[in-house]
C-alpha cells in the first residue's frame, strides 16, 4: 500500500484524473490524502466533488478555507465572491448529498509521524492538541445547528491562540489557523493578508513551519494553500500546492520514499504565463 499526498486541486479535474492515472493509483491499495481546497476559482469543483467522495475510505481529504466558503455560502451566510466557480455545485441536483459529504470531513488527520491540515499548525500546539482542538471545529460543522458555526466563522480576530477563549472566538482561531495561516509571529500571532514569496514575509513574521522549537517538530506536517511558497520538502514539514488553478504544476507525494509525481497544468492559456 502507498499514501500518496495531493496539493490543492481548486476544481482542476483534468489534472487530477492525470495523476491519478499516472500514479496508478489503486483504490483497493493504496491512500489519496488531499490537502484541501479541492473547489473553486477551477473549472470543474463538481466533478473533482463527486470523484474524491466516489473513492470512499481510500482518500481522505482535510477542509480548506476555500472549501468551507463553499459551505458558508450554501448555507446562505455568505455570499459568493468574483472570480468563484461555484455555482454548477450549488445547483447541482446532487448537491445536498455532495455539501453533506463535505460538511463531515476532517480539519486535520494524524497518521504515524505524519499530520495532513490545510495551512498549518500555530508554533504552541502539539499535535495532539491540535488533534482536539481540530475536533471541537468538526463537531460544531457536523451539528443539526452548524449554521451557527458559518453566521461565525469570519474574521481575524482573535489573532492569537488563548486557553481561555470560548465559544465562537475559540472556533475561529482554530480554523483560521488550520486553513488560512501562513505566517505568524514566533509567540503565534497570525497574519492573514500576506500571499506572496518567503523573501517577503514583513518584518516580525515566520512562515509558521519555521518558527523555533514549534510544538510539532517532531511530526511532519504536509500541507497547502501557500501556492507563492510552491513545492516545499523539508524533513519535517512538506508544502504541496504547485498552483495548477495558476498554470502549475498538480502535485503529489508518495509519503512512504518522498517521491515527488506531477502533471502540468492541463489549460495551455493559463500554464504559459507559470
Amino acid at each position: 500500500m502507498s499514501i500518496y499526498a495531493v496539493g490543492d486541486i481548486q476544481g482542476c479535474y483534468t489534472e487530477l484524473v492525470q495523476l491519478l492515472e499516472k500514479i496508478r493509483f489503486d483504490p483497493a491499495q493504496d491512500r489519496l490524502w488531499l490537502v484541501g481546497d479541492l473547489v473553486n476559482r477551477g473549472a470543474n469543483s463538481l466533478e473533482v466533488l463527486r470523484l474524491v467522495k466516489s473513492l470512499g475510505e481510500s482518500a481522505i481529504t482535510v477542509l480548506g478555507n476555500h472549501d468551507l466558503h463553499l459551505l458558508a455560502v450554501a448555507s446562505g451566510t455568505s455570499r459568493l465572491h468574483r472570480g468563484d466557480t461555484l455555482d454548477d455545485i450549488l445547483h447541482a441536483p446532487d448537491r445536498e448529498e455532495l455539501l453533506h459529504w463535505l460538511r463531515h470531513q476532517r480539519l486535520l488527520h494524524v497518521e504515524g509521524e505524519f499530520v495532513l491540515v490545510h495551512a498549518g499548525l500555530l508554533p504552541g500546539w502539539t499535535v495532539q492538541q491540535a488533534a482536539r482542538l481540530a475536533r471541537e471545529v468538526e463537531d460544531a460543522l457536523q451539528a443539526n445547528d452548524y449554521i451557527h458555526f458559518f453566521e461565525n466563522m469570519y474574521g481575524n480576530k482573535p489573532a492569537a491562540w488563548n486557553d481561555g477563549l470560548t465559544g465562537y472566538k475559540r472556533l475561529r482561531v482554530i480554523t483560521n489557523a488550520l486553513t488560512r495561516m501562513r505566517i505568524c509571529t514566533a509567540q503565534g500571532e497570525m497574519e492573514f493578508d500576506f500571499k506572496a514569496e518567503q523573501h517577503k514575509i514583513p518584518s516580525g513574521y515566520l512562515p509558521w513551519f519555521d518558527v523555533p522549537d514549534r510544538a510539532t517538530r517532531a511530526a511532519t506536517v504536509v500541507f497547502g494553500h501557500w501556492s507563492a511558497l510552491g513545492l516545499m520538502i523539508k524533513d519535517h514539514a512538506i508544502a504541496l500546492d504547485t498552483g495548477c488553478l495558476w498554470g502549475g504544476p498538480l502535485t503529489a507525494i508518495r509519503l512512504e520514499d518522498r517521491a515527488v509525481i506531477q502533471v502540468p497544468c492541463a489549460d495551455s492559456a493559463v500554464a504559459k504565463h507559470w
